[in-house]
C-alpha cells in the first residue's frame, strides 16, 4: 500500500467535479433521448372546409351547393396563400407530433414509420447508440461515485479511475455519432418523407441542443477524470524519486 501524495481534498474536489459533469451529462441524455422537440418546425396545409356552424380564419367557407365538386376542390387548392395554414410540429428520435386544425391538442405519429425504408437501418443504428450511450455513462457514474467512497487503498482507487474514464471516454463518441446519425436521417427524412407529414420550415429544438450539451459535459467528465488519474501518477514518481534520493544518501552517509 502506497501513501496518498495527493492532498486528500484536491482528490476529493476532483472526483466529485468529474462525477457532477457525468451525472448532469446522463440527465441531459436521458431527457433529450425520451422527448420528441429534436426538431421543430411548420407544416403548410389547404385548410379544411368549415363544418357546420365553425368559423375563422382556420377553415374556408364555401357555400356553394356543390361544395364537393372537384372543380370547386381545384380551385381552392390553386388559390393563394390565404387559402393555407401551417401547422406547428416536432419530432423526436421516436415519434412526430402536429398540432390539429380547429381543434386542441396534437396528432402524433411513429417517426420510425416516417423514416423511408434505406434509411431505417441508419435510425435503428442511432437508437441503439443512444441507448448505448446512456448505459455506459450510467456505468461511469457508478464507478466514480464508487472511486468518491471508496479511500481503503488509493491503487485501488486509481484502477477505478482509469476504468471510468475509458467508459467515459466511449460513452462520449458513441453519442457524438449517434446525434451524427440521426441528424441525417431527420434531412433524409426531410427530402424523400411521406408528403403528408415533409416541413415547410424546420430547425434544431431544444432537445437537439441539450443532446450536445450532454456530450460536452460527457467529454468534460472524461478529461477531468483522466486529469486526475494523470496527476495521481505524476505525484507518486515525484515522491519514488525523492525516497530514491534520500536512500542513496542515507547509504553514502550513513549515520554513526
Amino acid at each position: 500500500k502506497m501513501p496518498a501524495s495527493i492532498p486528500e481534498a484536491d482528490r476529493r474536489h476532483r472526483a466529485s467535479a468529474a462525477f457532477s459533469l457525468s451525472f448532469l451529462s446522463l440527465v441531459f441524455s436521458i431527457t433529450a433521448f425520451s422527448s420528441s422537440y429534436w426538431c421543430e418546425g411548420t407544416r403548410k396545409v389547404a385548410k379544411p372546409f368549415c363544418k357546420g356552424d365553425s368559423k375563422g380564419d382556420l377553415c374556408i367557407r364555401f357555400n356553394s351547393p356543390d361544395g364537393n365538386n372537384s372543380q370547386a376542390v381545384q380551385y381552392i387548392w390553386e388559390t393563394g396563400d390565404d387559402k393555407f395554414v401551417e401547422k406547428k410540429f416536432h419530432a423526436g428520435i421516436w415519434y412526430s407530433c402536429e398540432e390539429m386544425i380547429n381543434e386542441e391538442g396534437e396528432k402524433c405519429r411513429s417517426f420510425i414509420s416516417l423514416t423511408p425504408a434505406s434509411d431505417r437501418g441508419v435510425l435503428w443504428l442511432s437508437i441503439v447508440a443512444e441507448l448505448l450511450y446512456v448505459v455506459l455513462l450510467l456505468t461511469g457514474n457508478i464507478l466514480m461515485s464508487v472511486e468518491m467512497c471508496y479511500y481503503s487503498s488509493v491503487i485501488d482507487g486509481l484502477k477505478i479511475n482509469a476504468f471510468s474514464a475509458v467508459v467515459t471516454v466511449l460513452a462520449g463518441l458513441l453519442g457524438m455519432v449517434a446525434h451524427m446519425m440521426y441528424t441525417t436521417v431527420f434531412q433524409m427524412t426531410v427530402n424523400l418523407g411521406p408528403e403528408d407529414w415533409r416541413p415547410h420550415t424546420w430547425d434544431y429544438g431544444w432537445s437537439y441542443g441539450l443532446a450536445w450539451t450532454s456530450f460536452a459535459c460527457c467529454m468534460a467528465a472524461a478529461v477531468t477524470t483522466i486529469n486526475k488519474y494523470t496527476k495521481t501518477i505524476l505525484e507518486f514518481k515525484h515522491k519514488r524519486k525523492k525516497l530514491e534520493r534520500s536512500f542513496r544518501i542515507q547509504y553514502k552517509f550513513p549515520d554513526h
